[in-house]
Parts: structure tokens; C-alpha cells; sequence
């Protein structure tokens, strides 16, 4: 069944997921948005790992990462530097602690939208797999300033230059 307008909305609100987060408890899986890592693996295939490969060390940045598995399936390939970024403060807590004895994951509360703490020029790959989907409500062809604001600060966040990727 389809989310309502006013269920979608919230979706771009930390408050939303912490409760959402601490409703379910730590010792489960909220959900994995839109695919699953094996679902993934074909396009990543192409675009990450033979292109660049863990041998080349990449800074990885999943952005809204929530509780995915993700950040594990990419260790489990071999990439060692990955920070995960969430503005639940529920989640990154939850994250932190299961993820306390692996090295090469890192946990940081931050909103996509505005990274301020991440220096410039930092992140090689960064990584997206519905954050922002979810700041998306409303009519596609007359979107609400929010969403509009919303995703104009996420988009502002991150630039391309050649084939660097650039954290403002």
C-alpha cells in the first residue's frame, strides 16, 4: 500500500526514525530500502568494485545508512574505510555498539544536508541508496518548498569534479 503524503513527509525528519528505530529495539533490522546487497551486486559489480577495487583504499560514505547491511556486505568485499552518517541518533547508537569490534566501519550522527564536520575533498565514493528518496513528497511537477530545500541542501553537499567526488 502506498505511503500517504503527510507518511512521506516525515520520512525527512530525524524524530521519525528515532522512534521508528527505537520501536523496533536494537536487536532487529528496521528495513533495507528499495534492494538488498545481492539484489545490488550486479551494478556495483560494474561501477564499484572493477572500478575501483579495495587495492585502491577508497574513503566509502554511506549517506543515510540507517541499519543497512551495506557498510558489512562492502567489508566483507574487502573495502576498509567506511563511515556511515545518519541523523537518528537512535541508529548510529544501535550501529556503533554491533559495530564496536569491526574495524573499518565508523558510525557519525550528521544530517546529509548539511556536513560541515566531513573535510572538504575527504570522500572518494559516496553512497545512496534512498536517502534522498526519502526527502521526496508531494507532486513530482509542483514539489513543496520543503522538499525543494531539502534536496537542493543534500545535492549542494556533494559536487563531482572530473571524476573526484567533492564533499563541500
Amino acid at each position: 500500500m502506498p505511503m500517504s503524503d503527510a507518511e512521506s513527509k516525515r520520512l525527512a525528519h530525524a524524530e521519525y526514525w528515532n522512534h521508528r528505530y527505537a520501536e523496533v529495539g536494537s536487536d532487529k533490522q528496521v528495513h533495507e530500502w528499495f534492494r538488498s546487497f545481492n539484489d545490488l551486486e550486479p551494478f556495483l559489480d560494474r561501477h564499484l568494485f572493477q572500478i575501483r577495487g579495495p587495492e585502491t583504499a577508497p574513503k566509502i560514505i554511506h549517506l543515510g545508512s540507517g541499519d543497512s547491511t551495506i557498510p558489512q556486505d562492502f567489508l566483507r568485499r574487502g573495502y576498509k574505510n567506511q563511515l556511515c552518517v545518519d541523523f537518528s541518533s537512535v541508529v548510529v547508537e544501535t550501529m556503533s555498539k554491533r559495530d564496536t569490534d569491526t574495524e573499518g566501519i565508523n558510525w557519525k550522527q550528521a544530517d546529509v544536508r548539511e556536513m560541515d564536520q566531513i573535510p572538504s575533498e575527504s570522500v572518494d565514493i559516496a553512497f545512496d541508496k534512498g536517502t534522498l528518496d526519502a526527502m521526496v513528497h508531494g507532486s513530482p511537477w509542483h514539489p513543496p518548498d520543503e522538499v525543494l530545500d531539502n534536496t537542493g541542501r543534500y545535492i549542494r553537499e556533494a559536487r563531482w569534479n572530473d571524476t573526484q567526488f567533492r564533499w563541500h
